[in-house]
C-alpha cells in the first residue's frame, strides 16, 4: 500500500462546483436524512481519487442502494476517516489551528451527537465551508448554530 497527498485544491473546487447544484452521478439523500455527509463524501473523493471497497466498514459509493454508511452518514464518515487503515482517505481530528481547505467540519449537539458535515473551502481571515442539505457556499462557520465541534484533517490517501 502506498500513500499519496490528498489534492486539498481538487476537493475545494468540487465543492465550490457543486455546493449550489447537485452532480447526476450521485444520489440527492436530502429527502431522506440530508445530503451534506454524502457532499463532503464526494468533495473527499475529487481529493483523494481512491475509494475503500471493504463491505460494511469501507468507504464508496456505487450508486444509492450500493454505499457503504461511511459516505452519508456522519458518525459512520468520522469513525471510517479516523480508523482508516487501509485504501482510502484518511484523517486526524485536530483543533481549529490546524484545518486546512478540504478539510471536514463535523457540528453536533451537546453530549457528541454530531449531525452536519461542511467542507471548509477557506480558512483566512476566517473558515468559510460549502455545504448541503442546507446548500451553502463560502458560508462564515460562525454562522452556525452548535454546541459542539470537531475538524478532521485529511493527513493523507492510501492506494494499493
Amino acid at each position: 500500500m502506498r500513500e499519496k497527498e490528498y489534492d486539498r485544491s481538487s476537493a475545494v473546487a468540487y465543492a465550490r462546483r457543486w455546493a449550489l447544484d447537485r452532480n447526476p452521478a450521485f444520489y440527492n439523500f436530502e429527502a431522506i436524512g440530508g445530503d451534506c455527509t454524502n457532499f463532503a463524501s464526494q468533495c473527499l473523493f475529487a481529493g483523494a481519487g481512491t475509494m475503500n471497497f471493504t463491505k460494511t466498514t469501507g468507504w464508496y459509493y456505487r450508486s444509492a442502494s450500493d454505499r457503504t454508511a461511511s459516505w452519508t452518514g456522519v458518525e459512520y464518515l468520522f469513525d471510517f476517516l479516523v480508523g482508516n487503515r487501509s485504501a482510502g482517505p484518511f484523517a486526524a481530528e485536530v483543533r481549529l489551528p490546524e484545518a486546512l481547505p478540504g478539510d471536514l467540519v463535523q457540528l453536533g449537539a451537546r453530549g457528541g451527537s454530531f449531525y452536519h458535515t461542511p467542507v471548509i473551502t477557506a480558512v483566512f481571515p476566517e473558515i468559510l465551508v460549502a455545504a448541503h442539505t442546507f446548500d451553502a457556499l463560502d458560508r462564515p462557520l460562525s454562522s452556525y448554530f452548535f454546541e459542539n465541534i470537531r475538524f478532521l484533517h485529511i493527513a493523507g490517501v492510501r492506494t494499493l
